[in-house]
């Protein structure tokens, strides 16, 4: 029911770009910053912890409940490592569809010790059940369990230890109010930007032990799509072509080199995001698509699409989500190549104007 790690495993084929957890990686520890003053990047959502951590301290009690949110692969697990760490309580790890009965739930909380942390991963996805379980186990610390059935059925009570939730999700829109509420500390994380993902990189080829030039990690920041999970995936498969290249140092050259050989752009995009403006360009002329018809047309799942595909491909605005579907913008076209006929410029026009309206 623990794991070891956040698993935000998604279908379809496994991508070297994904921001998404694979199998269980042994170099991950060794990545993962262990203190605030370590961690890069986040720096609004960093000082603010701070403050509730040390207040918390000096008051003598447990952090309040937090709830982490933002794209997959930000770093949500790896602070809620840092927040067990820096209050000094054991962190204990698992993800919403692990816990399938409240008696899953219960197991665990009756479990946790004073200033434990528990947290669960896609905490959007909790079974309603197991959700109202946990609004008393939040807000006063006790376990309500119902024993028996019909009339003879009775409300039994636990007392548990104080402990802290801390509730990572790629979708808070998805949480419902009464859990969301419960929450007193709300961070949201944002994309990070080439220089503080360049930081991690140089970071985390020194916790390797991997020789790298400047420009190097400056490249490899580049094309990790603000996300400093694939920002390490791709600094590990950069330097296996750099060691069979029989390079002792992985230099520009051989950074271009890796990322070309594993179809990773300039920009970060690989073969499936390319594949997914092409359907919408070549099979549908610039048309709005639904999300369930791209997702069928390129042979991918939607909630893959929605949540790893289109976020980065939003932040660069080569994609828009109109009311009557998605359509790709011009820098989409101009990124793959393409001229734009009349039939695709008037969709773009057409979408300057709704946006035109709705300010």
């Amino acid at each position: 029911m623990f794991f070891d790690d956040d698993e935000e495993e998604y279908g379809g084929e496994e991508r070297l770009v994904r921001s998404t957890k694979g199998e269980f990686d042994a170099e991950e520890n060794v990545l993962r910053p262990k203190t605030l003053e370590a961690y890069v990047g986040q720096s609004k959502v960093k000082e603010n912890l701070k403050v509730y951590m040390d207040a918390a301290k000096k008051r003598g009690e447990v952090l309040e409940h937090v709830l982490l949110y933002g794209a997959p692969g930000l770093g949500k697990t790896t602070l809620a490592h840092i927040i067990a760490n820096e209050m000094g309580g054991q962190l204990k790890l698992t993800s919403a569809p692990a816990i399938e009965r409240s008696g899953d739930l219960a197991a665990i909380l009756t479990n946790l010790n004073e200033g434990d942390v528990l947290f669960i991963d896609e905490i959007h996805r909790l079974n309603h059940s197991v959700e109202e379980i946990l609004y008393s186990a939040m807000e006063d610390y006790a376990l309500d369990i119902i024993v028996g059935k019909g009339p003879s059925a009775r409300n039994i009570r636990f007392t548990l230890k104080k402990f802290t939730l801390i509730g990572a999700t790629t979708r808070a829109g998805m949480i419902s109010n009464p859990l969301r509420d419960r929450f007193g500390i709300n961070c949201r994380l944002d994309m990070y930007t080439p220089a503080e993902l360049k930081e991690i990189v140089l970071r985390s080829a020194r916790a390797l032990e991997i020789e790298i030039d400047d420009g190097a990690a400056g490249e490899i920041s580049c094309r990790s799509r603000g996300t400093p999970r694939i920002a390490n995936r791709l600094l590990k498969r950069v330097r296996d072509f750099s060691e069979m290249r029989g390079s002792k140092r992985i230099t520009l050259d051989d950074a271009r080199f890796a990322l070309a050989k594993m179809e990773v752009d300039e920009l970060g995009l690989d073969e499936v995001d390319r594949a997914y403006l092409r359907a919408m360009i070549e099979k549908f002329d610039g048309r709005p698509v639904g999300l369930d018809t791209l997702a069928a047309t390129i042979s991918e799942d939607a909630g893959t699409i929605e949540d790893v595909y289109e976020p980065y491909l939003l932040q660069l605005g080569f994609i828009a989500r109109t009311p009557r579907g998605r359509i790709v913008l011009r820098g989409g076209y101009e990124h793959l190549g393409y001229k734009m006929s009349d039939r695709q410029r008037e969709q773009i026009s057409m979408f300057d104007k709704d946006i035109k309206n709705d300010g």
